[in-house]
């Protein structure tokens, strides 16, 4: 009843202007602090602020970032030919480990705990920011999506992966035919030969190499002589090692959808750290970010090279994704290093966009962390038979996470 009585007094005696001013002030004022406090203007680190040094500081961060990119994402590209660094060594396989360590610690202790921060901001205003876990909520769906994208890349792979190998075959088996039938040889008129999976393409997978085994009655190594590598002989006269074809297409398979999702869920939440890194005023920020962008960026790309190394794209994919890689952090630094002047990271949009951005980036990375860099390497065959590596495998591991989360001390 109180608002009614102020129109009525506007509107009924003098002074309508002046009352029509402060309400229209009020009502400006009271947007203001809902979106916003002063506190939302002015950074506790603007004391440190130094243009100058920050700068340098900057400069400094685009050339560690790059050369640690590159040195990550090199490495297993280029060690792959090498004996020592081969993709398919103990050692590879260990220091992957290491890396994925890092990725899971940068997904649950960097991304998503500043995701967290960046929405619940008491610069946004508190509906509905302040009533729902947004953070936690964009991080699930941000995982449930990379299964669903993860799902239909490895289903299209493989459908075109087939198509391929049907035709070789069909080419192989004709150029045989033709040459056959010069030779005065005829084609067997017993079908029953035809080995079991040829029919729909060659595609000979796990469970369809175990159809066939029981099919001829036959039954596979298990425990440690499958671990020896022991071949099953068959009566009629073929033999090979069951499930090596179809696993070397299905790996190669999963290689491609891996790297492809791996490099989306880091370049995601590398241009938005380096963003940060560029807007930012303060030597005091920039310093420890230095360091510990260097180190995460080395073996991020580490691991991400070593999946486009065991994903065996042509020498144009590999280079573009490299570059991609190393090149967006920096180039991130120098984006907002350009827009510092007008950026306002306080800003309800800049907290919104980074929030869920980095939400999104934590959900993206936990996935592809935990299935497909460490459940697809710790629950294979070869680490089950190699208690060593098992061993070594799982230290750097947890030293890799330990390390990535010791930093969120400084940075």
């Amino acid at each position: 009843m109180l608002f009614f009585e102020d129109l009525w007094q506007m509107l009924w005696f003098e002074g309508f202007q002046d009352q029509t001013r402060l309400l229209s002030e009020s009502i400006v004022r009271t947007v203001s602090e809902s979106m916003g406090n002063s506190s939302c203007s002015v950074s506790e680190l603007e004391l440190c602020r130094d243009d100058s040094a920050a700068l340098n500081f900057k400069l400094i961060a685009i050339a560690s970032i790059l050369t640690s990119g590159v040195l990550g994402i090199a490495i297993p590209l280029f060690g792959r030919h090498r004996r020592f660094l081969k993709t398919d060594g103990n050692l590879f396989v260990a220091t992957k480990a290491f890396a994925a360590g890092v990725i899971l610690a940068t997904a649950f202790v960097h991304m998503l705990p500043d995701g967290s921060k960046a929405l619940s901001d008491p610069c946004l205003p508190e509906f509905p920011w302040s009533k729902f876990p947004f953070s936690g909520f964009f991080a699930m769906m941000a995982s449930l999506l990379t299964l669903l994208v993860d799902f239909v890349g490895t289903q299209y792979y493989e459908r075109k992966q087939g198509q391929i190998r049907l035709k070789e075959e069909t080419n192989r088996v004709g150029s045989g035919l033709d040459s056959g039938l010069e030779a005065g040889i005829l084609p067997a008129a017993d079908s029953n030969v035809k080995v079991f999976g040829e029919e729909d393409g060659g595609g000979m997978h796990i469970v369809g190499m175990h159809a066939h085994a029981a099919q001829h009655r036959h039954s596979h190594p298990q425990g440690k002589d499958a671990c020896d590598g022991h071949v099953t002989l068959h009566d009629h006269g073929h033999g090979h090692s069951h499930g090596l074809d179809g696993d070397d297409d299905e790996s190669g398979v999963r290689h491609v959808v891996v790297s492809q999702i791996l490099e989306l869920g880091i370049v995601s939440h590398s241009v938005i750290i380096g963003l940060s890194l560029g807007v930012s005023h303060s030597p005091c920020t920039i310093r420890p970010l230095i360091a510990a962008l260097s180190f995460h960026q080395f073996f991020e790309g580490f691991a991400l090279g070593g999946c486009i190394s065991q994903a065996q794209f042509n020498t144009l994919s590999t280079s573009l994704m490299a570059v991609f890689f190393a090149a967006t952090t920096p180039v991130g630094i120098a984006i907002g290093t350009a827009i510092s002047s007008t950026y306002n990271p306080n800003s309800t949009g800049a907290l919104v966009a980074e929030g869920i951005l980095d939400s999104l980036s934590a959900g993206i990375l936990v996935y592809m962390a935990l299935v497909d860099l460490i459940a697809a390497d710790f629950l294979s065959k070869r680490m089950s038979c190699n208690f060593r590596l098992q061993i070594v495998s799982y230290c750097t591991l947890f030293l890799g996470a330990g390390l990535m989360s010791l930093l969120a001390l400084w940075a």
